[in-house]
């Protein structure tokens, strides 16, 4: 039997083409957000679930890091780079001066913002849930036009405008899979975590970053996120270099919940490699 896997749909968005990436035997499961494809995996409904966690130009996609952090408990389990190519889309026959309004996810929009200021600076933009329901709302507008891929043109009988209009041709979004474990040492591994310190004393954050340092553990990425309770208090995402089952990562992150006051280990899992 096939893996069921989740993904952000429908047909024709990044994520479907990262799932295929991931498992091209796979049956794939589209859901309207990322919130879904987790209660997806959570539920059992799906085996594993793909989803967006970073661009390269708009940074992380907060609601991944809050499904991660506040609604569920999968592990991380792999990631993937998938490049990204943006093209306006529109209905059959339509040219670019019909242009007034522009759907698409919020992600695209704003890697696709240098493009949009100069050649539809009128247009009003609009939100969509995901870059191929944008299509699917274009086609039922009249003077409408999409932010999407190629494959979901081609899927939704939809017009090419433009092609490459994301603001940087080196535009890349990570992806991770979710499922409910990590992966087993690989020997070349990364391990994604999150916790929060005391704020209303000095030093509880260089605390944290000395047990990793100490330890000549390599932090690959830091950013914070509100708590989403009381004004000020964030909750710090680290990615660091090595598995979670590595004696010296293992010992840190011991050292590191002993100071935290919220804690949580998303996964470890092989550090992406380009192909060859």
């Amino acid at each position: 039997m096939s893996k069921r896997l989740a993904y952000l749909g429908p047909p024709g968005t990044f994520s479907e083409e990262a799932a295929l990436l991931h498992d091209p035997q796979a049956q794939l499961l589209p859901f309207a957000s990322v919130a879904a494809v987790a209660a997806a995996v959570d539920s059992s409904m799906a085996d594993e679930g793909v989803v967006a966690i970073e661009n390269s130009l708009e940074g992380s996609v907060n609601e991944t890091l809050d499904v991660l952090i506040h609604e569920s408990g999968l592990s991380i389990c792999r990631e993937l780079v998938l490049p990204i190519e943006h093209c306006l889309l529109a209905a059959p026959g339509a040219s670019s001066p019909d242009v007034k309004v522009i759907y698409s996810h919020p992600q695209a929009l704003g890697q696709c913002r240098r493009f949009l200021e100069r050649c539809f600076p009128k247009a009003h933009l609009e939100a969509a849930l995901s870059t191929a329901a944008a299509v699917e709302e274009m086609l039922s507008h009249e003077g409408a036009a999409a932010i999407a891929t190629r494959r979901a043109a081609e899927i939704y009988g939809a017009h090419v405008l433009a092609q490459g209009i994301q603001d940087n041709l080196f535009n890349k979004t990570r992806f991770v899979v979710l499922a409910p474990h990590d992966c087993p040492p690989s020997g070349h591994d990364k391990t994604s975590m999150a916790f929060s310190v005391a704020h209303d004393r000095p030093g509880t954050l260089v605390g944290v970053l000395h047990e990793f340092s100490d330890r000549q553990i390599n932090l690959t990425k830091i950013e914070s996120r509100p708590s989403k309770g009381e004004l000020g208090i964030y909750i710090f995402l680290v990615d660091m270099e090595g598995h979670r089952t590595d004696p010296t990562v293992a010992e840190a992150l011991e050292k590191v919940r002993g100071q935290a006051s919220f804690f949580k280990v998303f996964g470890s899992y092989p550090r992406y490699a380009p192909p060859a």
